[in-house]
């Protein structure tokens, strides 16, 4: 068994919790939490279990690593945070775990990431023979594995589009989505994350990724962005209540340019409420899924959709994420010391899981 650690309990993090349960070669050995609150409670009731997994959370941080932990699930966000993020993970690689996040965006493809993220890591990995794999929970599986997987089933390929679409109605996470987003807020407001430059900074070493795998050289990446505006005022379940004519829908693309044309694109449809932008695509449930869109001869369009905690159907997504990085694990530790991405960790069968419990 690989003693894991879980590094918060949000979103992510009670996904994790759960995952490295299920994981037959996983144990959870610590959970760390960043609330007070959190201190003390057992790591299966923050995680959504009906039962408890008898490790109790801790704010501990030295402890915890000192205990000299095989794994470790960074589950703590770095979108405000970057530098902070970057700091706790090359502690814990300085220790000797294997790390898996979604928290450094700039390490997706970290063949192109700016030196001030990537030669920390390197000197991590270094120092203490820790290995780190970075796939994004938007989720990265769909803006990487899966459409390379999909596109070498065709004669012929012309572009390659990924989507992500969304309702957040139930998402819990108000900071990141009226701050960070924008949602709820007046229209002249700048979101940070639909900024110029930052929606490639976050998706574009996934587009350089899939380039390097499809074997093109990319012109440039351009950002496209539009915005629209509540028309009502709709009310949350988890985070309240949103004007009218304040920002209700946004829509993004991350565009790869090959020969002068948009060829792989990343594309964000993101709704506060299915009534913003209804001529905009939607999701086939009505709450969210992740589509790739190859456009060629045969043209092949494959949605997936996925649901997790119940009403909370945006965790689909963060669980799936969740289970790309928790399922490679294993795979790092044999690989040994490296600093990896989404063309060399594979996607592995749940090997020793078909028929067990659910947790």
């Amino acid at each position: 068994m690989i003693p894991t650690v879980v590094w918060g309990t949000g979103n992510v993090g009670r996904a994790a919790i759960r995952a490295v349960d299920a994981h037959p070669a996983l144990e959870l050995t610590a959970v760390l939490v960043h609330d007070p609150g959190k201190t003390g409670r057992d790591a299966g009731r923050l995680a959504g279990l009906d039962r408890d997994l008898g490790v109790a959370a801790t704010d501990d941080i030295d402890a915890v690593l000192a205990a000299g932990p095989r794994a470790v699930v960074y589950a703590a966000s770095g979108d405000l945070r970057p530098d902070e993020a970057l700091a706790d993970i090359a502690r814990a690689l300085r220790g000797g775990a294997v790390v898996v996040t979604p928290a450094l965006y700039p390490l997706y493809d970290h063949r192109s990431a700016p030196p001030e993220f990537r030669d920390p890591v390197l000197e991590a990995v270094k120092e203490g023979g820790g290995a780190l794999f970075v796939s994004g929970v938007d989720p990265g599986w769909g803006n990487d594995v899966l459409p390379l997987l999909i596109s070498g089933l065709g004669t012929t390929l012309d572009a390659v589009r990924c989507q992500e679409i969304f309702d957040y109605s139930t998402y819990d996470q108000p900071d990141s989505v009226r701050y960070l987003v924008g949602m709820g807020q007046p229209m002249d407001y700048e979101p940070p994350m639909l900024l110029p430059s930052v929606p490639t900074m976050v998706w574009g070493g996934q587009i350089r990724l899939m380039a390097r795998a499809l074997g093109v050289e990319l012109d440039e990446i351009r950002e496209t962005l539009d915005r629209r505006a509540l028309e009502t005022t709709v009310t949350t379940r988890t985070m309240g209540a949103f004007e009218a004519g304040t920002q209700g829908a946004v829509r993004f693309e991350v565009q790869g340019i090959v020969g002068g044309e948009p060829r792989i694109v990343i594309e964000h449809v993101t709704r506060i409420h299915p009534s913003c932008a209804p001529d905009w695509p939607t999701p086939p449930d009505g709450c969210g899924a992740h589509r790739v869109i190859i456009e060629g001869r045969p043209r092949i369009e494959v949605t997936v959709e996925a649901a997790d905690e119940g009403e909370n159907r945006s965790a689909g997504g963060n669980a799936t994420a969740v289970g790309r990085l928790v399922n490679a694990i294993d795979w790092l530790v044999e690989a040994g010391p490296g600093l990896y991405d989404a063309l060399d960790v594979p996607l592995r069968p749940a090997a020793g899981r078909l028929g067990r419990k659910q947790p």
